[in-house]
């Protein structure tokens, strides 16, 4: 079983420390102690707590949607070519980075500290793990 420091379970979370720990006194998260005393929170609980507590947005409130991988962020950097173009999404704790085309970008007025909407279709998304 994957136990969490309350502090990597907030960056998790996109949280406060603080608010870890009020959910585990309020028996939201289970946490047991370490010897020193130090609260280790499980993974099974912090991984309930975070699919519940996925936050959402008005963009999210479309209809007939296919791809679920969907980031509501702020645009943190817009690089325009003559024909292609990269933003950068800064989404919670992820960054998010997308080629399209200058054309794009101009449509939509992409610009830096914009919300906006990553969404992610792939029939390849590697997944690692700490060894």
């Amino acid at each position: 079983m994957a136990m969490f420091k309350i502090g990597e379970a907030a960056t998790l979370l996109g949280v406060s420390p603080d608010t870890v720990r009020r959910w585990a006194d309020q028996g939201k998260l289970s946490t047991t102690r370490t010897e020193g005393g130090q609260r280790l929170v499980d993974g099974v609980d912090l991984a309930a707590i975070a699919a519940e507590s996925s936050p959402t947005h008005e963009f999210e409130e479309l209809l007939g949607r296919s791809a679920r991988n969907r980031f509501v962020g702020i645009v943190t950097d817009v690089k325009i070519g003559d024909v292609a173009a990269q933003v950068e999404i800064q989404a919670g704790p992820h960054r998010v980075v997308s080629l399209l085309t200058s054309e794009a970008v101009e449509d939509l007025g992409l610009e830096p500290g914009m919300l906006a909407l990553a969404v992610v279709k792939s029939t390849n998304v590697v997944i690692e793990v700490p060894r």
